[in-house]
């Protein structure tokens, strides 16, 4: 959070004593700390890479699960057992189609929640030279983000199918050509990691801990070796799970880790924490060995429709969530996705903890609303 010493903040507190001022010194001051504020949030400060997919989304029945031996509630990447799911949602069920992957979403959510300038945001990924990919492109200018895609014509554009039924969506990811992501290929080009260099917060949702283990440590070592924010989300249980030793290659870098309940009781169990209590989970998870002390690390827990957790500063804090009616929840796909975009959009304009949660609230509750990870034209959020 900025301190007292802060240019902006001297400047917002003397633009905002009019009284003791002439109007046109006010003015001035005023106009100086809007440009400074400005510089706070330029274009690239916020990086993610990760899974670019195209998200087809469709209202299920409880057979369609059982068919492909499906939760309710859940993330997996999909087996060949799965590949007729993608076709039979498409015939069966009326499907919409949005740019997707997790940490493209929250991008995008942040670059919206912020608004102007635009491209604060940039996102690598990998696609395919097709149809979907050329989608994903178009769908990433339209939303203001910077991205800068690997394409490859080995495999097509990734797509996950999210099998909604009631409050529940399961997520099935093939990730195709997302899985192609090569770091030499693409992230150690000198044009990209100009990019990489220009930003001060870095977002990488678990799922990529699948795809480059070796990219996410290079971008992660260059944060730490630097004393940027390197943020990490543990994604889905089977990260937690199977992927447990690349994630544990990582969380020494990581400045803020993210999660639901479901995901941070599978990484407590992982980890021998010996607790399935979810405040003693974050106090643990902020507690593990980090590699830049200069930052302690900062540990986020939401539990859908009850109070998020954040353990900081050896001290544990919860959030009551914003209300909203079950009758005006259309799609809660996309809902963790929205509240790291929207926690991500103050934490570039380094604005305090507290004030982070309340725009991830925010975020999600917008996004609940609506199908997919969408949004309106703009947030209403003060």
């Amino acid at each position: 959070a900025m301190t007292d010493s802060n240019p902006v903040s001297l400047l917002k507190a003397a633009s905002e004593r009019k009284d003791d001022m002439n109007p046109a010194r006010f003015n001035e001051r005023k106009k100086k700390y809007c440009y400074i504020e400005s510089l706070c949030f330029s274009t690239n400060s916020l990086f993610g890479m990760g899974n670019p997919l195209l998200d087809i989304s469709a209202v299920v029945d409880k057979d369609f699960l059982d068919k492909y031996t499906l939760k309710p509630n859940d993330q997996i990447l999909a087996e060949d057992k799965h590949k007729a799911l993608f076709e039979e949602i498409v015939k069966k069920f009326n499907v919409e189609y949005h740019a997707g992957g997790a940490t493209q979403n929250s991008i995008k959510i942040a670059q919206w929640m912020i608004q102007k300038p635009h491209n604060v945001g940039t996102f690598f990924g990998c696609i395919g030279k097709d149809k979907f990919g050329e989608i994903l492109k178009q769908k990433a200018v339209e939303a203001h983000i910077d991205a800068h895609y690997y394409e490859q014509e080995e495999e097509p554009t990734g797509s996950c199918a999210a099998c909604i039924t009631g409050d529940n969506r399961s997520l099935v990811a093939n990730l195709a050509a997302a899985n192609c992501y090569k770091k030499d290929k693409h992230l150690d080009l000198e044009e990209n990691w100009k990019l990489v260099e220009k930003a001060k917060v870095y977002y990488i949702a678990g799922f990529f801990l699948t795809v480059s283990l070796e990219s996410i440590l290079k971008v992660a070592k260059h944060a730490s070796e630097n004393n940027k924010l390197f943020c990490l989300n543990l994604s889905a249980p089977f990260i937690c799970q199977f992927f447990k030793d690349n994630l544990m290659q990582v969380m020494p870098y990581v400045d803020v880790l993210f999660g639901n309940e479901t995901e941070a009781a599978t990484f407590a169990e992982e980890q021998d924490f010996e607790t399935e209590d979810i405040k003693e989970i974050a106090k643990k998870a902020q507690a593990l060995p980090k590699v830049n002390t200069k930052r302690q690390r900062i540990v986020v827990l939401t539990q859908g429709k009850d109070e998020t957790t954040m353990a900081h500063e050896g001290k544990v804090e919860t959030f009551p969530v914003l209300k909203i009616d079950p009758k005006d929840m259309v799609d809660t796909n996309g809902a963790g996705d929205a509240f790291v975009g929207g926690f991500l959009s103050e934490l570039v304009q380094e604005k305090p903890l507290d004030q982070c949660v309340r725009a991830a609230h925010y975020a999600a509750n917008v996004i609940i609303r609506r199908a997919g990870c969408t949004f309106p034209e703009k947030p209403d959020f003060n």
